[in-house]
């Protein structure tokens, strides 16, 4: 009998808070006079990919089982989601949706197509998202994670962020 692995979703660790202007959520590294603050402090930064038909919902891989049985977790399956999951359309994605829920899908019914959804949590062992952020507000990006960088638009300033938005 095979022990199914704990799961690991992939995660990045932040340093800042999570803001809330005009309905978007912004991952922001200095404090701003802006918004509602949604929470300060260590975050952590999870990614989440779209269901195929339900842009609302995106699961975070935390264990992925191939058609064969071998599991795979962490990066090496995020790595698997994203380049490899095509030849293996009926492997399922454990993980827990962005609404919280916990879910297993096949990966045919996910839309690898579509940027990741960036989700940001309280600690580790959250499994109930504090906000899908769309930008990210750094003056610096020196020591963020560079696959947050890939994931999320970037801009030096709030002023920057708004005049795009506005735009």
């Amino acid at each position: 009998m095979t022990t199914v692995p704990e799961r690991q979703p992939v995660a990045d660790p932040f340093q800042g808070h999570v803001l809330k202007v005009r309905d978007t959520y912004l991952l922001v590294r200095e404090a701003l006079q802006a918004g509602e603050l949604v929470a300060s402090g260590t975050l952590v930064v999870r990614y989440g990919v779209q269901y195929l038909g339900k842009p609302q919902l995106a699961i975070v891989p935390g264990l992925i089982v191939l058609d064969y049985g071998e599991m795979l977790r962490g990066e090496e399956a995020w790595e698997f989601l994203l380049k490899r999951s095509n030849l293996y359309p009926r492997a399922d994605v454990l993980g827990y949706r962005s609404d919280g829920e916990d879910d297993m899908i096949p990966v045919k019914w996910l839309d690898i197509a579509q940027p990741s959804h960036v989700l940001v949590y309280a600690e580790a062992s959250a499994t109930q998202p504090l906000a899908q952020v769309h930008a990210l507000i750094a003056a610096s990006v020196e020591g963020i994670a560079p696959r947050l960088l890939d994931a999320l638009p970037h801009y030096p300033t709030l002023n920057d962020w708004q005049a795009a938005y506005d735009g």
